[in-house]
């Protein structure tokens, strides 16, 4: 249970660590430094690598999480904090999801065509996604503490 524990946090850290890093410190970074020209490829380069990374921490989510709901509550009776932790992580990966095969694919398409008004008006889409879900991540992380005390 440990091991499962240890990778299902590890997941939660990527995930929502790098969600914080590309909203508070690498966007307004590139933002200022950067023209459009090299900002664009920049972000479709980074969100290329970094959300392979957010498909295994999903997987490993999931995964550790149905093995711990199973291990400890027999896949029923499970603590309410529980299920409102599994509802918050099913609306981050279907918003993921939809950043992934819709907003991000068209970024990529609009860098390639150098359609830079384009490009920024689908990262800034993409931008918001990221604030919801990096918002949702951080709900997450209360509920899992708050719910455990008070379970």
């Amino acid at each position: 249970m440990r091991v499962a524990l240890l990778i299902h946090l590890l997941g939660a850290i990527i995930w929502i660590g790098g969600m914080f890093f590309a909203y508070v410190a690498l966007r307004p970074a590139a933002a200022r430094v950067l023209e459009p020209p090299q900002r664009l490829p920049l972000w479709r380069e980074t969100l290329g690598r970094f959300f392979t990374w957010v498909w295994v921490s999903i997987a490993a989510i999931f995964a550790t999480g149905v093995h711990m709901l199973g291990s400890a509550y027999g896949f029923t009776g499970a603590p309410h904090y529980v299920l409102v932790m599994l509802a918050i992580a099913l609306v981050m990966t279907a918003i993921f999801g939809y950043v992934y095969f819709v907003p991000f694919k068209a970024l990529a398409q609009q860098v390639d065509a150098r359609n830079w008004r384009a490009a920024g008006s689908v990262l800034n889409v993409i931008r918001r996604l990221v604030a919801t879900n990096l918002a949702l991540g951080m709900a997450t992380v209360i509920v899992a503490v708050i719910g455990g005390v008070l379970a």
